[in-house]
């Protein structure tokens, strides 16, 4: 049995992998942003461990799941789920004077990773949009440039992939990786949306806790089980050490070697 942390599982594809890990008999704790959130994580997905709560758009709420995640013991594996799409019309801006997007896409699983006990797996969940991603670290804020909601989701989906990349790079007895769950019919991708969801959460479940040689990697961005092409930024060590430079100025956090 793998003790795995989700965070964004009160629905869409994060509660559908705890359903998968849960069905195959393993332990998983849940996140959400609220208590009342929580409730919904634990209706469900039934059988689940607990849930934790907490808002990811703020850095000390972001501080308090991961001693709250700690508390509870070591994590085999966790799974950096949650995330805000492309469709703000405008720039939100965080308590922290950060740009949402980058926030919760970004910053919170660079902390969380920074500040919970070190587990075996990492799981970045990232998109094919990604590949689309600006690797220019200037303006992560978006405060000298007009907003444009779906470059500002894309480049977050980009770093997602550097951060997994840099986590690999750093702590080679961690497996470490970004999965592409494809398009589907989650809030974010809308009723429209072609692909599997059941797939879609299907590998992210499968890197967690599988002792398939293939599922023992590290440093790849997978889609359906299988590697993919990950854009070439998120390979160069100045544009992982940048994004790590960045997260620890905002932070005051620094992710140890």
């Amino acid at each position: 049995m793998t003790r795995v942390l989700i965070t964004g599982s009160a629905d869409g594809l994060g509660q559908l992998s705890a359903r998968q890990l849960i069905a195959g008999g393993h332990e998983v704790v849940l996140h959400a942003r609220s208590e009342d959130r929580g409730r919904d994580a634990l209706t469900g997905a039934p059988g689940a461990a607990g849930v934790l709560a907490g808002d990811l758009s703020s850095i000390a709420q972001t501080r308090r799941l991961a001693d709250a995640a700690n508390a509870t013991g070591r994590f085999d594996a966790v799974i950096h789920n949650a995330g805000v799409g492309y469709r703000a019309p405008r720039r939100i801006e965080t308590e922290d004077g950060l740009c949402q997007v980058f926030a919760v896409n970004v910053l919170a699983p660079y902390l969380l990773t920074a500040l919970m006990t070190r587990p075996d797996r990492l799981v970045y969940l990232t998109s094919g949009l990604h590949r689309q991603g600006n690797p220019d670290l200037s303006d992560l804020q978006w405060r000298d440039r007009p907003w444009n909601g779906t470059q500002a989701y894309c480049d977050s989906k980009l770093f997602d992939v550097v951060l997994a990349f840099a986590v690999a790079r750093l702590w080679p007895r961690v497996f470490s990786n970004a999965v592409e769950p494809g398009w589907v019919a989650t809030k974010m991708g809308g009723p429209g949306a072609p692909d599997d969801l059941e797939l879609g959460a299907d590998t992210q479940a499968w890197l967690a806790v599988s002792d398939d040689p293939e599922a023992k990697v590290s440093g790849r961005v997978l889609h359906h089980r299988r590697p993919t092409a990950a854009h070439p930024a998120a390979s160069r060590q100045d544009v992982q050490d940048g994004l790590l430079d960045a997260c620890r100025e905002l932070s005051g956090l620094e992710l140890a070697a």
